[in-house]
C-alpha cells in the first residue's frame, strides 16, 4: 500500500544492508511514522513481545527474519532449534507465528550449515511474497461478497455499511491485509463502502491503526466505541461483517482479538452476515477445539488501567483511567465457535466455517491428525 503516495511493505529489507530489516513501529502509529531497524533476534523478539510489530501474518514474517539473523552469528543445528524456539514463546496464540518458523526449519535443517544463512534470508524473503499474493487473492475473494450486497441492496441504500473488529489490514500483514483488503478493493471498484471501525480495547488498535489506514486510503469510516455495535445491527446499519483471525481450527472455530466472539453474537442474533478472513497459513490442523484448545494470550493488566495517546500539545501521554487500587485482567484473545461464522475467506476462495468446508479447499490436509 501507499503512504503519502510512496508504496511500502509492512517489512522490508534495506537496499543497501540486506542483512539490515525495517518495520514501522506499530506503538507509534498513527501519529508518528517511526521505522525500526532490526539486526538481531533478539529486537526482534523484543519488536514482537512489545506489538512493536503485530498482526498475525506480519509476525510470522518478521520472525523468520530474526531466525535467519541468529543464523547469521550461529548456523548449527542447536541454533537452529533455539532459536526457533525463542522466537515461538513471543507469543502464544497467533499460529502463523509457528508455521513461519516450522516452515523455517524444514526447509533450513537439511542443509550443511555454511548455507544456511543465505537459505534463511531467501525463504524469508519468499514467506512475504507469498504473503502479499495470498492477501490479494483474499481481497479478490471477499470482493465477491461486496459486490453481491451492492447489487442486491443498491436501491434501497446508498452505501454498503461494514463493520470490523482490532485491525487485520495492510499493516497486520506485509500487504493488502486480510479482512481490509476487500474493502480496499471495493472502494478502488467505486463501491460506495462505509467502515464501522470498533476501537479495540484495551490496545485500540481499531481506533490507532484501522482508522489510520483507512483514511490514508480514502475509504469513509466512523470510530464506534467496542459495545455499540449490537445497536447498530439491531437499526439495520451494519450490513456486513469482516474481522481477521490469528487461529482457525480444523472444523472452523476462529481466535481473534478479545470482542471479537460478542460481535458475532449479536451479529447472529440480527442475521447479520459474519465472515472471517485469513491465509491458510492461520488454519492450524492440528486443533479441533478451539475454546479448550487455543492458548489465550494474557497481557499486562496496565494495558486496561492506562491508555495511550497525545496531548492537546501533541505529546505522547499515558493516562490512567481507573482507581490506584484497581486491577485490571486482560485476555488478549477469544474464540468464537464455528456455529456463529458465517464462512471463512481464504485465498483459495470462500467456504463454510467447518472442517467439511475447510476440506472442500484444502484436501491436501483432510489426513492431518489433530493433536
Amino acid at each position: 500500500m501507499k503512504i503519502n503516495g510512496t508504496p511500502y511493505r509492512s517489512v522490508w529489507r534495506d537496499a543497501q544492508d540486506p542483512r539490515l530489516v525495517h518495520i514501522f513501529d506499530q506503538t507509534k502509529l498513527p501519529w508518528t511514522l517511526d521505522i525500526l531497524d532490526l539486526r538481531d533476534v533478539e529486537a526482534v523478539a523484543h519488536a514482537i513481545r512489545t506489538m512493536q510489530v503485530r498482526g498475525a501474518p506480519l509476525i510470522g514474517a518478521v520472525a523468520a527474519y530474526g531466525l535467519a539473523f541468529a543464523l547469521d552469528d550461529d548456523a548449527s543445528d542447536a541454533s537452529l532449534e533455539k532459536n526457533a524456539a525463542f522466537l515461538h514463546e513471543t507469543r502464544p496464540t497467533a499460529i502463523n507465528l509457528r508455521w513461519a518458523l516450522e516452515r523455517m526449519v524444514a526447509h533450513l535443517s537439511p542443509l550443511p550449515a555454511h548455507e544456511r544463512a543465505e537459505a534463511a534470508y531467501r525463504e524469508a524473503d519468499a514467506i512475504c511474497d507469498e504473503d502479499v499474493k495470498v492477501n490479494e487473492a483474499i481481497g479478490r475473494h471477499g470482493l465477491e461478497l461486496i459486490r453481491a450486497l451492492w447489487a442486491e441492496r443498491r436501491l434501497v441504500q446508498d452505501r454498503i455499511n461494514i463493520l470490523t473488529h482490532c485491525n487485520a489490514g495492510w499493516i497486520a500483514t506485509v500487504d493488502w491485509g486480510t479482512a481490509l483488503a476487500p474493502i480496499y478493493m471495493a472502494h478502488d471498484e467505486g463501491i460506495p463502502v462505509h467502515v464501522w471501525v470498533d476501537e479495540t480495547r484495551p490496545r485500540n488498535q481499531g481506533a490507532l491503526l484501522t482508522a489510520w489506514e483507512l483514511g490514508a486510503h480514502g475509504v469513509p469510516h466512523t470510530l464506534i466505541a467496542d459495545n455499540a455495535g449490537g445497536h447498530l445491527m439491531q437499526h439495520g446499519e451494519v450490513d456486513l461483517i469482516i474481522v481477521g483471525t490469528d487461529r482457525v481450527t480444523r472444523q472452523g472455530d476462529v481466535a481473534n482479538k478479545i470482542g471479537t466472539y460478542l460481535k458475532a453474537l449479536a451479529a447472529h442474533d440480527n442475521q447479520v452476515p459474519f465472515w472471517v478472513a485469513l491465509p491458510s497459513s492461520t488454519i492450524d490442523w492440528r486443533v479441533t477445539d478451539g475454546v479448550k484448545e487455543i492458548p489465550i494470550e494474557e497481557r499486562s493488566g496496565d494495558e486496561v488501567t492506562h491508555v495511550h495517546g497525545v496531548d492537546e500539545q501533541g505529546h505522547p501521554a499515558r493516562i490512567r483511567v481507573t482507581p490506584y487500587e484497581t486491577k485490571g485482567a486482560n485476555p488478549a484473545f477469544d474464540v468464537t465457535p464455528a456455529r456463529l461464522v458465517t464462512g471463512l475467506i481464504t485465498e483459495r476462495g470462500l467456504c463454510d466455517a467447518s472442517a467439511d468446508g475447510l476440506q472442500t479447499l484444502f484436501p491436501e490436509q483432510a489426513e492431518q491428525p489433530a493433536s
